[in-house]
């Protein structure tokens, strides 16, 4: 049976309920690609994730921290920056986490596995070049930093590759016009959902409290876009005044360089005038003092609570500047809520404009706001939307799909391997 290593970022938590979406992934590809092949899934050890069993055929470890790194990095951050080249930050470099890789590169050569499936961190792929020259390596991006950061040490890891997934089309797309030279080697593999975990019986509109209630699913920090969402809820509830914003997930701001600081899009390198002040509280000072009952920050949330709040949302809105894929699409979709969202991204492969919900433009207020109470006037049209949306879900996006697809890519450059 061949073997795959899945390597997580250090930071991703993967045991359920602490999940993020890259562990998520992970999580729920895992069972499937190991019903034909041995998965082995590494994580960093923290408090909250130490051992983890619950998965038959996969193996879980976790690294234990060799050096403090954050303490580390905090002290070589200035030196290296004034050294390095503006486009490759201290988090591209070999420096960082050096340590987990190298545990797991090692654990990967004694297992002698066949593949080395790494999330995002390009600099992981030349220390599992080297430690294990025999394996092949796959590379997962779930973010933009092939085409953002130093084209030439990005073009070096790339070719130590020998597949490279993109989370979506775009992502995909961007790294073949970076590098047309290794257009071929790129492919997409979607993040999936479990359509039965998404499942609503009762429909559009039915449950108690559901026809009014909007909802924001994901990291809350700038690239996202949740400023205008609340900018644009005093709007949505002078018309209905039953109306409630519900925003799901952590108040965790990116550090400035991870995406807003190295982008070249002038509507995301514009967000850095909100790291002046703490994220959190400039959103709490947009709400209106009449409508602080009616818009919830209920923080990160297990799996299971996140599925109630879309039990019980009318639309998910995503008003993101930057995203990748769209995770919160693909879920509400599954659970027959109609999406309105920007376009951009990922976000455009998953939803249909006018059929599953609508798109709108990025930092467009007044538009948004309209578009919201538009949607919301029409009761049957979000009923058809849902429905709609969860049939395209239920054929794109399952993770039984998602695994397949990475087992065909995986057989193209392992011909051996039973796909």
């Amino acid at each position: 049976m061949m073997k795959v290593a899945i390597v997580n970022q250090p930071m991703d938590m993967l045991i359920p309920p602490h999940q993020n979406s890259i562990g998520l992934w992970s999580y729920n590809a895992a069972p499937f690609l190991a019903q034909t092949w041995d998965v082995h899934v590494f994580g960093k050890r923290n408090a909250a994730q130490r051992a983890w069993d619950g998965q038959p055929g996969v193996t879980y470890s976790f690294m234990p921290p060799v050096v403090p790194n954050r303490a580390l990095i905090d002290r070589l951050e200035g030196p290296y920056n004034r050294m390095q080249k503006e486009r490759l930050p201290i988090y591209a470099s070999r420096l960082y986490y050096l340590d987990y890789i190298a545990q797991v590169a090692w654990q990967a050569r004694r297992k002698r596995v066949d593949m080395v499936h790494i999330h995002n961190f390009t600099q992981f792929v030349p220390v599992v070049r080297a430690i294990c020259p025999q394996a092949k390596i796959a590379l997962h991006m779930n973010c933009e930093w092939l085409n953002q950061l130093d084209r030439q040490v990005m073009g070096q890891r790339m070719a130590q590759a020998d597949l490279v997934f993109g989370s979506s089309d775009y992502i995909t797309q961007l790294a073949q016009q970076t590098f047309p030279e290794m257009a071929a080697r790129c492919h997409t593999v979607y993040n999936g959902v479990d359509p039965d975990l998404f499942y609503r019986e009762d429909g559009v509109g039915d449950a108690p409290g559901r026809e009014q209630r909007l909802l924001f699913v994901g990291r809350v920090s700038p690239e996202k876009g949740v400023h205008d969402l609340v900018a644009a809820f005093p709007l949505v509830a002078s018309q209905f005044p039953d109306a409630h914003l519900d925003i799901v997930g952590p108040i965790s701001v990116l550090p400035l360089e991870f995406i807003v600081g190295v982008s070249d899009d002038p509507y995301v390198a514009g967000l850095s005038s909100l790291y002046d002040e703490e994220y959190g509280a400039y959103l709490r000072r947009l709400v209106p003092p009449e409508l602080v009952d009616r818009v919830h920050f209920h923080g990160g949330l297990p799996q299971k609570d996140v599925v109630q709040h879309y039990q019980r949302a009318s639309i998910l809105v995503n008003p993101s500047y930057s995203e990748s894929f769209g995770m919160s699409l693909v879920e509400a979709l599954a659970s027959n809520v109609p999406v309105i969202a920007t376009r951009v991204g990922g976000m455009v492969n998953i939803l249909e404009d006018g059929v599953t919900g609508y798109f709108v433009d990025r930092a467009d207020v007044a538009g948004l706001a309209d578009t919201i109470s538009g949607l919301l006037r029409d009761e049957a049209l979000r009923q058809r939307m849902g429905d709609t949306g969860r049939e395209q879900i239920l054929r794109r996006f399952s993770w039984a799909g998602v695994a397949q697809k990475v087992l065909d890519c995986y057989a193209t450059v392992l011909p051996d391997a039973q796909a």
